[in-house]
């Protein structure tokens, strides 16, 4: 089926806060973490900037460019802001506030695709898929686990962002789905 995400397809990932009205992954502004590039929050549009809300899928295992996207595979999230906005990533503590509720790591991009080990590697899990040939496809949801430590993670939404357009924070959690589907992304064609 031509539906399948590839490996060097571009998407956008929707957050599923509030009946999926988190906003869009997004980088936004500088970050100030050590080897950081972008601040990463989310956004009302995927197109708040030129492509800070784009993120293009690289197999982090050899996989080629083209191939299938399978859900359990380990993938870089590479966003295209200015044309290299880095590689989604953890970086330093979750603040005070989301470790009260489960935060583990706050997430930025880095310029190289694993600033420190599995910091920038992501785990995709997809929820369910038609058919259900274990291949990922636009409209899919899915939670994307960090593999620092062997356990950086779920991805989600946590608390208001701060950067000036962004609408909620990003940082990584112990629990997949802590409230109101934080950790759920859904995947669109970028």
């Amino acid at each position: 089926m031509a539906n399948e995400l590839k490996y060097g397809d571009q998407v956008h990932l929707q957050n599923g806060y509030n009946s999926w009205a988190g906003g869009y992954l997004d980088t936004n502004g500088h970050s100030s973490d050590g080897g950081a590039k972008y601040g990463v929050s989310t956004a009302d549009s995927p197109t708040r900037g030129e492509g800070t809300g784009t993120w293009q899928i690289l197999s982090a295992t050899g996989k080629a460019v083209g191939a299938n996207v399978v859900s359990g595979d380990l993938v870089y999230l590479r966003n295209l802001y200015g044309g290299d906005g880095g590689y989604l990533d953890t970086n330093g503590h979750a603040t005070a506030d989301q470790k009260n509720s489960g935060g583990k790591y706050n997430v930025s991009t880095s310029k190289d695709q694993d600033r420190a080990p599995g910091t920038g590697r992501w785990r995709l899990f997809v929820q369910a898929s038609s058919p259900g040939d274990q291949n990922v496809r636009p409209g899919d949801v899915i939670h994307l686990w960090n593999t620092f430590g062997d356990n950086g993670g779920f991805l989600e939404t946590n608390g208001h962002g701060t950067a000036g357009g962004s609408k909620y924070d990003v940082c990584t959690n112990a629990y997949y789905n802590r409230a109101q589907n934080v950790g759920d992304w859904k995947l669109h064609r970028a």
